[in-house]
């Protein structure tokens, strides 16, 4: 099989200011403060993010964190859009990932990339 990932895929805050690449908002929740002019997306991919019953179960408590990685990756196996998402961002140089949380090593925008580089979706 065909490596699906020639691509560089990135996370980072959609606080910061935009500095090119896919840029795809992964959260379900709009972010406070951000102007949809500010946020310059080229996607909002809402139906991949977590489910609100597992976004409010994690509530960001960093003792929940392994929990909220197996559920959330749970939940991605079981979503048949992320397919075609991933399609979406390997046929771009450069995709970013972009989330409102203020932890930038354990939120859902990582547990993402680290899905789509760790599968062949071909």
């Amino acid at each position: 099989m065909a490596e699906m990932y020639p691509s560089q895929v990135r996370v980072r805050r959609i606080y910061a200011e935009p500095d090119g690449g896919f840029r795809v908002l992964v959260d379900r929740l709009w972010p406070r403060g951000v102007s949809k002019a500010r946020a310059d997306l080229d996607e909002w991919f809402k139906e991949g993010a977590p489910s609100t019953e597992l976004r409010e179960w994690f509530g960001h408590q960093p003792e929940r964190w392994q929990g909220f990685v197996e559920r959330y990756t749970q939940e991605l196996e079981d979503n048949d859009a992320v397919a075609d998402f991933a399609a979406a961002c390997a046929s771009r140089p450069d995709t970013v990932l972009l989330y409102g949380t203020r932890n930038e090593q354990e939120n859902e925008a990582v547990v993402l990339r680290d899905y789509l580089l760790g599968r062949n979706f071909t």
